[in-house]
């Protein structure tokens, strides 16, 4: 009567978070024997595990006794005297009074009946280390999300039997009670081993497949995503330059660089890998909803990283490259922008004390200039050729922005003239020089300045014409005037000082002009009677 349950146990888990107390509700295979080794019963028999409360009577005192203590997957042998097991009465069946019965345990689950007592062991948890862009592409390891999972929010878990993620809302309803406790203030990135009672799971009757009654399921979840239907974007500013004169507005058009990755960190695109800027007027729904909003109110030179929900980005179907449901992170840097609008900004940067004479149109101009973008990238320089850039102003000559920005411009004078595409080289640029759409900055310093000639003339008399001008071309006095005599005539005033040629004009095509112009018969002599001053024209010539 004194003889005690014995247990030998065969085999312990090397882990064993906890042992069976009593009141748990186990899960146990069983086989039973008596003392000559026949076998009276077995769960395996049954193909079913028994499934009991612990320390409750619904077992033998023996066994109640045995089980305490146990771990999960432990197989023990224990031998139960009879006053532990059927006394003296014995059963109907086998084991007979007074017998001796041994089991062999394995047992397979144990839980409490506490709702609070379910386990939610965190695996491991990523460190809150940013994305960065390394070299314009690479980045470094994961990023850690800092937001938890909350009721009501999009869920994605690893699923790896069917190589793609479970996508669901959490506290909905739309999983068992176990998981969508589980998955509650996991981070991006994080790895739980979520163990679920069956009374928080499938209960009683298993799910009538896979899931047998009263199972306790052990889920080893790695969340890759996560969002609530009411996020917005996120934005977070990594670098804002120190001056910023004027923020990104509605119908501008923007040039960026952007890095896009998942919340997991995978790369899913680029526009450093295609070495060019992605280009798109903003506020006008050309780009996903939640890019058009974070484009906005952002400085040229300023980087931000930009999280966007997918009901801001590609929605529950996805495209090609992006899941379904998929939240993107965005590491953008402003190249530049524009609005077609804007006009050419001059900043001056330095005005001598004397600046009386100032540049007008067709005034010849030699200046020197550094032309870079608004990120600083250099593009040309005049001084690397050691000469100046020289043009006569308001001619086309140079581009419509540059006419614009050495306008009113005295020597020694140096600004910078920030030039909008449309009033540089547009939307094609130049091929392996300048980029399409881009914003142009000169650094500009005027060296010399020559007075043009007023609009409409290309050659001026600085003193009184002669009344004998035809009579002095005309040096052989024969009563015509080659192109030889009149071009000979015109360099002579010029060098005397007593006329003026065009600055920046080729001189010699301006005289055969002027010949071409006189000669009105086009046979190569200019008569008296075809000689004309301007003033004596019936219709103005740009002549003498």
């Amino acid at each position: 009567p004194l003889e005690d349950v014995l247990i030998e146990r065969k085999f312990v888990p090397e882990s064993c978070a906890r042992t069976v107390q009593s009141g748990d509700f186990v899960r146990y295979h069983y086989h039973g024997t008596l003392p000559d080794g026949n076998k009276f019963d077995s769960s395996y028999d049954r193909g079913s595990t028994f499934n009991v409360f612990v320390g409750k009577g619904e077992l033998i005192a023996g066994m109640d006794k045995a089980l305490v203590g146990m771990c999960v997957n432990e197989r023990s042998f224990i031998k139960v005297p009879p006053h532990l097991a059927y006394g003296s009465e014995g059963v109907c069946k086998k084991p007979g009074k007074d017998e001796n019965i041994w089991f062999e345990i394995c047992n397979s689950c144990v839980w409490m009946t506490y709702m609070e007592n379910r386990c939610s062991e965190v695996m491991g948890r990523p460190p809150p280390s940013p994305l960065q862009r390394d070299s314009g592409a690479g980045y470094d390891s994961l990023r850690w999300f800092k937001q938890s999972i909350k009721t009501g929010g999009w869920v994605f878990v690893v699923v790896h039997t069917r190589l793609q993620t479970y996508d669901t809302y959490i506290g909905i309803g739309w999983l068992i009670a176990g998981m969508d406790e589980g998955l509650l203030g996991m981070c991006v990135g994080e790895k739980r081993i979520i163990t679920i009672p069956p009374f928080l799971a499938y209960g009683e009757n298993g799910d009538g497949r896979d899931i047998p009654a009263q199972a306790s399921l052990v889920f080893d979840v790695a969340l890759l995503d996560l969002h609530n239907p009411n996020d917005d974007v996120t934005i977070e500013d990594q670098e804002v330059p120190e001056t910023c004169q004027r923020k990104s507005k509605e119908g501008d058009f923007v040039r960026y660089h952007y890095n896009g990755t998942f919340l997991d960190g995978t790369l899913f695109d680029s526009s450093y890998s295609r070495k060019h800027t992605y280009d798109t007027y903003i506020g006008k729904g050309y780009v996903i909803a939640g890019m058009d909003k974070s484009l906005l109110d952002v400085c040229v030179g300023e980087k931000r990283r930009i999280i966007i929900p997918p009901h801001l980005a590609y929605g529950e179907e996805g495209t090609d490259k992006i899941p379904g449901s998929a939240v993107l992170v965005f590491d953008i840097h402003i190249i530049d922008f524009h609005n077609p609008s804007d006009t050419v900004e001059v900043k001056t940067i330095y005005k001598p004390a004397d600046c009386t004479v100032t540049s007008k149109k067709r005034d010849y101009l030699k200046y020197q200039y550094n032309a870079s973008l608004l990120d600083g990238t250099r593009l040309d320089s005049i001084e690397n050729y050691g000469k100046t850039y020289n043009v006569v102003l308001g001619i086309g000559q140079v581009i419509v922005g540059m006419d614009v920005g050495l306008k009113d411009m005295c020597v020694g004078e140096k600004r910078t003239v920030i030039i909008p595409p449309h009033l540089g080289y547009g939307e094609q640029g130049i091929e392996g020089e300048i980029p399409g759409s881009a914003v142009l900055s000169f650094d500009i310093e005027l060296i010399d300045l020559v007075q043009g000639l007023p609009e409409g003339y290309m050659f001026i008399w600085n003193e009184e014409v002669s009344p004998d001008l035809f009579e002095e071309m005309d040096q052989n006095r024969d009563g015509k005037v080659l192109l030889e005599e009149f071009s000979d005539y015109i360099n002579v005033q010029v060098n005397s000082g007593k006329g003026k040629l065009a600055p920046g004009f080729d001189p010699k095509g301006i005289i055969e002009n002027m010949f071409s112009n006189q000669d009105r018969n086009a046979d190569g002599i200019i008569t008296a009677e075809e000689f004309k001053l301007k003033d004596q024209e019936p219709k103005a010539h740009d002549e003498l």
